[in-house]
């Protein structure tokens, strides 16, 4: 009992290091502030857009940025070639590529750890059975077969979401593998079977947690590629329909009349370079904060 009470005791400093830990990393307060304030952006969206992302006005077409001549303070980064308004088209296409970034991310990385553990920790018939299949699911282009499978189950962000996930588990299930294996030669696994720990107890209760940490910046570096891989399926027009704001959508209008109003493809581009960027820092950031080899 005395032991158990210690343990207990230990916890909350523990989370209190953890996070102290996260808050003293600048890329996970860049990185998460920014993905922080898009979520939020995205959730509102209808509150905080100033405009329908929808409402169409012709006589208002390519209407430049405010601090450009010839510009309608109501339309503060202009309107594209339909009169639509550019910043309320960027803040609602932020919903589709975060539903995709979250959704997709997190599914790949469920399929992907499971197999991954199972591999790295029982080794035998199943590793190689999950090897030689990551093996031959790589040698298939991502994007080429992500435009594939979309073309086969057809448009949507189901179809977006269960395309990234068919073709990313297998980067969650190299790596978790690679560190189950690493993980299963450490003094703490031999103290766990000592003491009577069954395999799938060690494997998840104390090989999992120490995997976390890369899975977690993993994760985080998943959602910056569903989010690209997203943008280019919406680019040729394989993600949601038309008629649904959403970046690469947006960039593919704006390379039409790019000499007409450059700010159509402008605005998006940003966008999307800086949510990736953001997930990329948040991902090194936490890292590097959860790690205690990397702290040091």
């Amino acid at each position: 009992m005395a032991d158990i009470a210690a343990t207990a005791s230990l916890k909350p400093p523990r989370n209190a290091k953890r996070l102290r830990a996260l808050l003293s990393e600048p890329k996970v307060i860049f990185g998460g502030g920014f993905i922080l304030i898009l979520i939020i952006l995205a959730i509102f969206a209808p509150y905080i857009a100033p405009k329908d992302p929808l409402e169409q006005d012709l006589m208002s077409g390519t209407l430049p940025p405010v601090w450009l001549n010839g510009s309608d303070p109501g339309f503060l980064l202009g309107t594209d070639d339909l009169g639509r308004d550019v910043l309320s088209r960027a803040i609602f296409g932020s919903r589709v590529a975060l539903i995709v970034a979250f959704v997709a991310a997190g599914l790949a990385a469920l399929i992907g750890t499971l197999l991954g553990l199972f591999a790295g920790w029982y080794g035998g018939w199943i590793d190689k059975v999950i090897s030689r299949l990551v093996d031959i699911w790589m040698a298939f282009p991502p994007v080429l077969l992500s435009i594939l499978l979309v073309a086969v189950f057809g448009s949507g962000v189901h179809s977006v979401i269960a395309a990234i996930v068919i073709i990313d588990w297998t980067r969650f299930c190299r790596v978790v593998r690679s560190e189950t294996q690493a993980q299963a030669q450490m003094d703490y696994v031999t103290a766990a079977r000592t003491i009577g720990f069954s395999r799938a107890k060690i494997l998840f209760s104390e090989i999992l947690p120490n995997v976390a940490p890369v899975l977690i910046a993993l994760v985080s570096l998943e959602m910056g590629i569903a989010v690209i891989v997203e943008a280019i399926l919406s680019f040729v027009g394989l993600s949601v329909s038309s008629d649904t704001p959403t970046w690469g959508g947006m960039i593919a209008q704006g390379r039409q009349i790019i000499y007409d109003g450059w700010w159509v493809l402008l605005v998006p581009l940003i966008a999307l370079f800086a949510t990736v960027l953001a997930f990329n820092q948040l991902g090194d950031g936490l890292r590097r904060a959860l790690d205690p080899v990397m702290r040091r």
